[in-house]
């Protein structure tokens, strides 16, 4: 059976948002996204981008993986299936948003996961495998020292770095950057405290959103 509070979602949906926005739903339909941003996060049901950040229908075209990462582009796209990157190439190429934001937060079982040596959740380990590639990540945090905290999270904070480093990678974003039609940005959510930390391209460091 189809999940009731599924069904309880929809139809709030269906006589609330849908039918207040109707012209805007079928203006989508009709017209296609054209969506000036996108965002790159993890897949974390605690951090919806869509509700961070009040989006409507069409205003950002939104990517979740474990742990919100963007593998460097793969010059050889027959060895895997490369479903970030694919969003990546349409969301730059197709959509030509003006705008990437790599979204990181805390506790993030991802970044946990890896850095704690959990064990594989299956024989395959698709996330141990997918987490390899911060390593690194991990080299330049390094190993813990203090605060087992702080050390987290600077290991996600690296990971968003990583990211925006990563997409640089790919020819298509590196030329819109270079002709100053895209911008990439870097983001962290606070789950407990609901802060929103953005990433100062000056320094590096992530800092509260001030009002």
């Amino acid at each position: 059976m189809f999940p009731q509070r599924l069904t309880d979602g929809y139809a709030s949906f269906l006589h609330g948002r849908l039918a207040t926005e109707h012209a805007r739903y079928q203006e989508l339909a009709e017209k296609g996204q054209h969506p000036d941003i996108m965002l790159i996060s993890c897949g974390d049901s605690r951090v919806a981008p869509e509700t961070i950040f009040d989006a409507g229908p069409g205003e950002m075209f939104v990517v979740r993986n474990i742990a919100g990462i963007v593998p460097p582009c793969d010059t050889d796209p027959e060895t895997a299936y490369h479903g970030t990157s694919a969003c990546v190439e349409f969301g730059v190429n197709a959509l030509e948003v003006s705008h990437i934001v790599i979204m990181g937060h805390a506790s993030c079982g991802g970044v946990a996961a890896y850095a704690n040596k959990a064990a594989p959740l299956s024989k395959r380990d698709f996330i141990g495998k997918w987490m390899s590639q911060i390593q690194p990540v991990a080299d330049k945090v390094g190993p813990q020292t203090g605060d087992h905290a702080e050390w987290i999270r600077n290991m996600e904070w690296g990971v968003v770095e990583y990211s925006m480093n990563n997409l640089m990678t790919f020819p298509a974003v590196r030329e819109r950057v270079e002709a100053g039609l895209l911008t990439i940005h870097g983001a962290y959510f606070g789950v407990a405290t609901g802060v929103l930390f953005i990433r100062n391209p000056k320094t590096g460091k992530f800092e509260p959103y001030q009002e």
